[in-house]
């Protein structure tokens, strides 16, 4: 495994490329935000496991694609589907359940997809998004199309069984597939040290595909990272496996604040605080003397009033006609 957790380098990326990763990190995170005061107001039904913390990942790996490539996401997936080009309004009007929402308001929070940007859907069940990276692989291989698969996952699915029988129809195969782990260290209220032995490079490493293991709040090294596993696809070389070190600074759903089951102190969830992804790059950008604290804070004042004007219109769409009930679903 390449160990690969050094700082990204700051000065392999345009300033206007930073300036666009901190606004996609910072929508991420302004959006996450937003869900969890809607929440708490009573007007969204059901839950939804909020990224905040882990926007690094998500805008690091999504920049580094095409629109023509395809990403699966899991039940934690707001931030993925922003970082490929996601509209903030369709998507608060599928977590209301309103008619304009991206799935017309029948898959919420875990189910969110949009074809158009070759996002191929949200999963509510762990580890479900790696049977359809691996088909998206292998129909990309089939069709000669160039198109590369990125499956975003966590620490607790590295534990499924579906995992290991896919990966190893993808390096069999060749497949042009790319595995990210967002490992936040915890899989639901289970901390990985209680429940995984072993590390996942070393188990993609078992199964002949290469792997890294990176910082995963420095968006930089996330994006380098990211390239390498790309680039290899695009080339033919078969798949990646790249881990991302994160961390979920809200809790693991809604109900949940943080340390809500003492399965995690605050004093920890206060020592990744401090390591913020967003905090991180602003810092960097400062320090670089290229950027000054207006232009980011100009950027963020954009940014919340983006997410504002999404979420009250999403508020004051209709709900979709009872008649559709039985429309689009298929099981």
């Amino acid at each position: 495994m390449a160990n690969t957790n050094q700082p990204g380098d700051i000065n392999s990326l345009s300033v206007e490329t930073l300036i666009d990763f901190y606004e996609q990190m910072f929508t991420i995170r302004k959006f996450e935000e937003t869900v969890y005061e809607v929440y708490s107001r009573g007007i969204m039904p059901g839950l939804a496991h909020l990224y905040t913390g882990e926007e690094a990942i998500a805008v690091g790996v999504c920049a580094a694609l095409e629109k023509e490539d395809n990403i699966t996401s899991t039940h934690r997936g707001h931030g993925h589907l922003l970082a490929k080009g996601g509209d903030p309004t369709r998507m608060f009007a599928e977590l209301l359940g309103k008619g304009s929402g991206y799935n017309r308001g029948k898959g919420g929070s875990m189910h969110i997809a949009d074809i158009s940007l070759n996002m191929l859907g949200a999963n509510g069940i762990v580890g479900g998004n790696f049977g359809i990276a691996a088909g998206a692989g292998l129909s990309a291989k089939v069709k000669g199309n160039g198109r590369i698969s990125v499956v975003f996952f966590g620490d607790g699915a590295m534990n499924e069984g579906l995992f290991y029988e896919t990966a190893n129809m993808v390096s069999l195969w060749n497949l042009p597939v790319v595995y990210i782990l967002e490992n936040n260290g915890y899989g639901e209220y289970t901390s990985a040290a209680r429940s995984t032995v072993g590390t996942g490079p070393a188990r993609a490493e078992a199964m002949n595909i290469p792997a890294r293991s990176v910082d995963g709040n420095d968006v930089m090294a996330v994006h380098e990272a990211a390239n390498w596993g790309i680039e290899r696809a695009r080339n033919g070389e078969g798949p990646s496996f790249i881990e991302c070190h994160t961390y979920r600074l809200r809790g693991h759903h809604m109900g949940d604040q943080g340390n809500t089951y003492g399965y995690r102190s605050q004093s920890e969830v206060d020592e990744w605080m401090e390591k913020c992804p967003i905090k991180r790059l602003r810092a960097q950008l400062l320090e670089s003397d290229f950027v000054v604290a207006e232009m980011l804070d100009g950027i963020e004042t954009d940014v919340g009033k983006l997410i504002q004007k999404a979420v009250e219109d999403a508020i004051e769409a209709p709900y979709p006609d009872p008649a559709e009930v039985h429309t689009d679903v298929y099981a």
